[in-house]
Formats: C-alpha cells, sequence, structure tokens
C-alpha cells in the first residue's frame, strides 16, 4: 500500500526512472521471475509450517493446520529439493540422501520431528558449503547473515528480559510506564507506538522478544501491531540512507505513509480484531 501511495503521489519522476530502465541492455544470467517465485515460495512454506503454533481452539482450519504442519513443511522441502536440483545445479543423488536420511529419523523418533527437520538443515548446509558454485555462495552469504544477526538477537532477547521482563515478571521498567505510554487501543497510544517504532532501530529480529516484553508490561494489542509494523520499516539510520539516495522530500512523505498506515493498521486491529 505505501509502496502504490508513494507511486501515485510521484509518478512523473518514477515513469522517468521506468523510460531510463527499459533503455538499459538486459544483463545476462537473469534467472525467470517463476524460477525465483518458487525457490522463495518453498522456504517461505518450510518456515511458516514449521513454526506453526498450536492454537487454542482444537477445531477449525488452523487447528488442522497445526496437525499436518509437518506433512506441509515437508511438502516445501520437496519442493525446495525439485527447484535446487532442476535450476540450482545440486546433484540428484545428494538431494535424495538428505531425502531418505530425514525421512529414516522422523520414521525412527516421529514424537520429536523437529530431530528430522534439524538433520535436513544440516544436510542441506553440509552439501551447499561445499559447493563451488551458486549454491555454495547462497551458503556464504546465508552464513555471513547468520554471524551478524545471533549476537544482535541473543543481545536484543537479554536487554529485552532485563528491561521489560516477561509476562507476570516485572523488569527494570515498571509496568505503568509502559500501560501509560502504550496501553490500550486509543488512538495516541497506538501514534505513540507508530512514531515511537518509526525511529527505533531494531536489528533482524530483535523486534520480537522486545515486543513480548512490551505487551507483558502492558501494551496493548493496538499499540503493539502499529509498533510492529513500523519499527522494521523504518529507523533514523536508515531514514538518512533513503534521504541520500531519493531526496528528503520524498522520504518524508514515505516516513508519513507508514507512520499512518502503521497507527491505521493498529487501530483497526486493536478495535474490531483483538
Amino acid at each position: 500500500v505505501v509502496g502504490g501511495l508513494m507511486a501515485v503521489i510521484f509518478r512523473r519522476s518514477g515513469q522517468d526512472r521506468v523510460d531510463a530502465a527499459m533503455a538499459l541492455p538486459k544483463p545476462d544470467g537473469v534467472r525467470p521471475l517463476g524460477q525465483i517465485a518458487i525457490f522463495f515460495a518453498a522456504q517461505v512454506a518450510i518456515l511458516v509450517f514449521a513454526n506453526w503454533a498450536r492454537p487454542e481452539d482444537p477445531s477449525g482450519a488452523w487447528f488442522a493446520i497445526w496437525r499436518a504442519k509437518w506433512w506441509l513443511t515437508s511438502a516445501g522441502a520437496v519442493l525446495l529439493g525439485i527447484t535446487l536440483v532442476r535450476w540450482y545445479s545440486l546433484a540428484a543423488w545428494k538431494a535424495v540422501a538428505i531425502g531418505v536420511a530425514t525421512a529414516i529419523l522422523a520414521l525412527a523418533r516421529p514424537e520429536h520431528p523437529e530431530l528430522a527437520f534439524t538433520a535436513g538443515v544440516i544436510g542441506l548446509a553440509a552439501v551447499t558449503a561445499r559447493d563451488q558454485g551458486e549454491l555454495g555462495q547462497w551458503f556464504a552469504s546465508s552464513w555471513g547473515y547468520a554471524k551478524q544477526i545471533l549476537p544482535l538477537l541473543l543481545g536484543g532477547v537479554l536487554i529485552a528480559g532485563l528491561l521489560l521482563g516477561r509476562p507476570g515478571q516485572e523488569g527494570l521498567i515498571p509496568s505503568g510506564w509502559v500501560e501509560t505510554a502504550v496501553g490500550g487501543n486509543g488512538v495516541a497510544a497506538t501514534l505513540f507506538a507508530s512514531v515511537a517504532g518509526a525511529f527505533m532501530y531494531f536489528a533482524t529480529l530483535t523486534e520480537v522478544p522486545i515486543l513480548q516484553g512490551l505487551i507483558g508490561a502492558g501494551m496493548g494489542p493496538g499499540p503493539s501491531l502499529a509498533l510492529l509494523l513500523a519499527g522494521p520499516a523504518l529507523s533514523l539510520p536508515n531514514m538518512i540512507v533513503i534521504a541520500s539516495v531519493i531526496g528528503w522530500k520524498k522520504t518524508s512523505v514515505y516516513i508519513g505513509l507508514v507512520v499512518v498506515m502503521a497507527t491505521v493498521s493498529g487501530l483497526i486491529y486493536g478495535t474490531f480484531i483483538a
């Protein structure tokens, strides 16, 4: 939505950029969009279904998905394996070996499906780490990001726990302060959460433990969603970087749209859904 509004507001400069891009020669070695979409869809399916939590209501579609979560995760893994073999030059016997080892472990210890999942991840990592081509670059990039993110994630969890505590246990920051600032689902609390989130810096994945601590300290559902939407989208450092590329005029409009959309989404969620 924000991207669409930016395109409408600055449609003239956007059209000039499109015309300039059309005049450039097409780069070599670019994969078809369909292959890229399937590759990422398989990974998203694995990520989503492997982490699917059990719903409180033991009926309905969400519960049915939870019961079939590991079958759905396996389907995503099979699709990923086929994609890697067909389009990314992974040897078929390596993919089959990983699949067979994972299946054997899943059948041997069905009460602990996470063991088979971990074995599949380790097997794929071992295979791609030894590859000298595109798969090796994929592993090197993923491992590089992991080394950057994990220390920040663990540090974020530790700091969030110390400052905000956990549900039922107060941290160094009194819960009353949090309830006063962002308690309930009012316009002021939701807008405050959106603006605060826009200027805060969240390292990748640290917004989850921080938000859990805030919710445990009394933050309302609407402001929670507003913070979760505005926080990863913006921060003071990336505002400066964005402005250096597109200018402060477009950056200011982008910041305003993110804050407004996060506030509106938080109000709708807090009022009608939560």
